[in-house]
């Protein structure tokens, strides 16, 4: 797109299913590499990324070339894959339906890097579902409890 110009910065946000805490931490490096690759094959730029056990944020700089949902659907389909042929899990891996997407400007990108970099001392005080909460209310997104990846009565 001639003259098209663009800065445009997307916190990502998916869980795996159930919120089950099955992403091994031997094989985290090795999932944040293979989405980096599905970041950068869709003409975006890898920012920041960090999993836990039961979730991942990722951060890029968006080409609205192509829509989110398909970035993230590859991410998600791809990544489950191989996972899968990898037997990194007993039975079978999936992400959670739906993520959250969330805009940034140039002018909060360190504080927001420094977010997901630091998530392991982040989760130490909140789990995923507070985490997720505080962000769709620090956005003024309406949600409904029950829909938020899989809730649990128990939470």
């Amino acid at each position: 797109m001639a003259n098209t110009y663009t800065q445009l910065y997307i916190h990502i946000v998916f869980a795996v299913k159930h919120r089950d805490r099955v992403i091994p931490g031997s094989k985290k490096a090795d999932l944040h590499r293979y989405i980096t690759g599905i970041v950068e094959h869709r003409e975006c730029k890898l920012i920041a990324i960090n999993s836990m056990p039961d979730h991942v944020h990722v951060l890029i700089g968006y080409n609205p070339k192509f829509a989110l949902s398909d970035i993230v659907r590859d991410i998600k389909s791809a990544s489950s894959k191989m996972m899968n042929e990898g037997g990194w899990v007993r039975g079978k891996f999936e992400w959670q339906d739906g993520f959250g997407a969330f805009s940034y400007s140039r002018s909060q990108l360190n504080v927001i890097i420094r977010y997901i970099e630091n998530q392991e001392q982040h989760h130490t005080v909140k789990n995923f579902v507070e985490e997720y909460i505080e962000i769709l209310e620090a956005f003024g997104i309406e949600y409904d409890r029950r829909y938020i990846f899989g809730w649990k009565k128990e939470e």
